[in-house]
């Protein structure tokens, strides 16, 4: 019983992993597409480009 208990717990554990793998990779595509985005649509000051955020 202790056996298929610990293999079941295993089994979660891995499995939520793997979610929580997936759905950073998907975080990390959306900050990148943001980011690429802020170079495109970036406002102009004083005749140069600056930079559309803060720090």
């Amino acid at each position: 019983m202790v056996p298929l208990l610990v293999v079941l717990l295993l089994a979660l554990l891995l499995f939520g992993a793997g979610f929580a793998l997936k759905a950073l990779w998907w975080i990390a595509v959306i900050v990148l597409a943001v980011w690429l985005l802020g170079f495109i649509v970036r406002p102009t000051t004083g005749g140069r480009r600056g930079r559309w955020y803060r720090w």
